[in-house]
């Protein structure tokens, strides 16, 4: 599994920035591997993440080049004061497992890609 975390700081949102974003996560949602997505945002509003879980780095490629993608790259400056892309490939995940995550989904976990152990007490030491 892999993340693509954007993160940016929000300038000036309009309508055509709306409506782009939306076409990007209907992109997002169409390619094969898609897991999900959530957003954050800092308690002041000056920083965004938008964080895309794929299966694996041909998803996330495939999204990346994606046309309409490609267009949302070229215009970033219109909405965003600065951005930051971090790709990271998950090698754990843990929790009590009190609430769903897009890690522990079904696909993921299909894919043996969600490796919580939510009995073994040395999983918080590892994981630090």
């Amino acid at each position: 599994m892999y993340i693509a975390a954007f993160i940016y700081k929000p300038g000036e949102i309009d309508e055509e920035f709306k409506r782009l974003s939306a076409v990007i996560d209907e992109v997002a949602a169409s390619v094969p591997g898609f897991l999900g997505a959530e957003s954050w945002r800092s308690p002041d509003g000056s920083m965004s993440n938008a964080s895309y879980y794929w299966q694996d780095q041909e998803a996330l490629r495939t999204f990346a080049s994606h046309p309409r993608h490609l267009e949302a790259k070229r215009q970033y400056r219109k909405w965003y004061a600065g951005y930051h892309v971090v790709v990271s490939k998950v090698e754990r995940v843990y929790g009590d497992r009190s609430f769903d995550h897009i890690t522990r989904s079904s696909e993921a976990e299909k894919k043996g890609r969600s490796i919580d152990r939510p009995n073994d007490p040395r999983a918080e030491a590892r994981s630090i």
